[in-house]
C-alpha cells in the first residue's frame, strides 16, 4: 500500500476534511453531548468504534452484495442498517457495563444510529476506493484507515469543544448566547480554524 496515500488520509480525515468542522456532520451529538469532557470523550470513543467496524461490514457488503449483482442503488439502505446494529451492540454494552455513563448519553446515544457523520464514512468510503464496479488497489484497508481516523477526527474536536464549554460556563456571558447560541458561535469559530489547514487558495 502506497505510504503516501495513507497518510494523506489519515492527516485529512482528522485535520483538513474533518467530519464535524470541515463537512458539518454529526452536528447534533456535537452539540448535545460536549458540555462536559467526560462524555464527550466517551462518546468520541463510541463514534469511533462504530466508524471503523461499519466501515468494515459496509465496504464486504458494498463489494460482495451490492457491486456484483447490480443493486449499488440499495446502498444507503444497507448501510443504515448495518449502522443501526452496530450502534445497538455499543448501547447494550454500555448499559450493561458502564450505567452512569449510559446515563450521561442520555438520548444521545440512540443518536449515532441517526448520525450523518458515521453513513458518510460509509458512502465517502464506498466513492473513494471503488471505481466504476472496481475495486481500489488497498480499498480494504484504505476503508477502514479512514473510518477508524474520521472517528479519531470526530473525538478530536468533540474534546476541544468540551473543554472550551467547560471554560465558558465560568464566564458572565448574556443571558440570550448561554448554551446552545454560545456553542455554535465557539464551532463556528473552530471550524474556522481548522479551514486553515486547508491552506490558501486564490
Amino acid at each position: 500500500m502506497d505510504v503516501g496515500k495513507f497518510l494523506s488520509i489519515v492527516i485529512s480525515t482528522v485535520f483538513i476534511n474533518n467530519f464535524i468542522l470541515s463537512k458539518f456532520l454529526g452536528l447534533c451529538s456535537f452539540i448535545g453531548v460536549s458540555k462536559e469532557t467526560k462524555p464527550a470523550v466517551s462518546m468520541g470513543i463510541a463514534v469511533t468504534f462504530v466508524t471503523t467496524m461499519s466501515s468494515i461490514i459496509t465496504w464486504l457488503i458494498y463489494r460482495y452484495l451490492l457491486v456484483p449483482f447490480n443493486i449499488t442503488y440499495l446502498r444507503t439502505i444497507c448501510f443504515i442498517l448495518v449502522i443501526a446494529s452496530f450502534v445497538q451492540l455499543v448501547e447494550m454494552f454500555i448499559r450493561k457495563g458502564f450505567p452512569g455513563l449510559y446515563k450521561a448519553f442520555g438520548i444521545y446515544l440512540p443518536l449515532i444510529t441517526v448520525n450523518c457523520a458515521v453513513l458518510g464514512v460509509a458512502v465517502l468510503n464506498s466513492d473513494m476506493f471503488f471505481s466504476n464496479g472496481s475495486v481500489v488497489k488497498g480499498s480494504f484497508t484504505l476503508s477502514i484507515t479512514q473510518g477508524f481516523f474520521a472517528g479519531v477526527g470526530y473525538l478530536l474536536a468533540m474534546l476541544l469543544m468540551s473543554g472550551i464549554r467547560e471554560r465558558l460556563e465560568l464566564l458572565d456571558a448574556p443571558e440570550s448566547l448561554k448554551g446552545v447560541p454560545l456553542a455554535f458561535i465557539v464551532a463556528s469559530l473552530m471550524s474556522l480554524a481548522f479551514m486553515g489547514f486547508n491552506g490558501f487558495r486564490l
